[in-house]
């Protein structure tokens, strides 16, 4: 069991980890977020940004500063100071890139050989694209370990806030943790298609009802 973070506290402050092939969004998916209150930093003995990403939620206000790490996997994987203390993950793939969500794996052995049992979101990132090279039917990953799972569109700012209050949820042991106050995000680059998306949701919800395949069996 992941460790709970006391709902009591006044101000909680978790540290996320981001982690994902490069390109898949991740840095674009944090800067959406505007909060007015904290300045991202920099620490570059790891390669590293951490932007700071306030939530308001009915139990209360809640921190996730967020490890970005700025480039550094192009370079051959990320070091454990990375990940050390990470108390919860988000691992990103690019729905147009097959590649990027056939290293998910090895991004979820590289996170929990560190962090063990935190709770980890996979998030589906371009789904505003309509030219998807991975459909709803071919994720399974998570489904293996017990994640959750999204598509997200950074740059429309679709499903922003989902995995973040699936996180706070798991965090804080409140499964009625919902938000009180909608993030302040930048205006959208872009509009889905939400006929598209209700079609994508659909597909996902069948999906899980289905036995979870063997690993040679995703079609990717």
């Amino acid at each position: 069991m992941a460790e709970t973070i006391p709902v009591a506290q006044d101000f909680p402050t978790v540290k996320l980890v981001l982690v994902g092939d490069g390109g898949v969004g991740k840095t674009t998916f944090v800067q959406r977020h505007i909060t007015g209150e904290f300045e991202s930093r920099y620490i570059p003995t790891l390669g590293v940004a951490v932007h700071p990403l306030v939530f308001y939620t009915n139990f209360g206000k809640i921190l996730f500063n967020i490890w970005d790490t700025a480039g550094q996997e192009k370079f051959g994987g990320l070091r454990d100071g990375y990940y050390i203390q990470g108390q919860c993950a988000i691992i990103m793939f690019d729905v147009t890139s097959r590649n990027s969500y056939k290293h998910c794996p090895n991004w979820h052995s590289d996170l929990t050989r560190v962090c063990e049992s935190i709770p980890i979101v996979l998030c589906g990132n371009k789904v505003d694209v309509k030219e998807r090279k991975v459909k709803p039917s071919q994720i399974n990953f998570h489904r293996r370990f017990n994640l959750s799972y999204y598509d997200i569109s950074a740059k429309s700012n679709y499903n922003f806030e989902k995995p973040f209050i699936w996180l706070a949820s798991k965090l804080t042991g409140q499964k009625n943790l919902e938000l009180v106050q909608q993030p302040t995000l930048l205006p959208p680059e872009t509009v889905v298609d939400p006929n598209l998306m209700k079609q994508y949701s659909d597909q996902m919800a069948q999906v899980a009802t289905l036995p979870i395949p063997d690993d040679d069996d995703d079609q990717i």
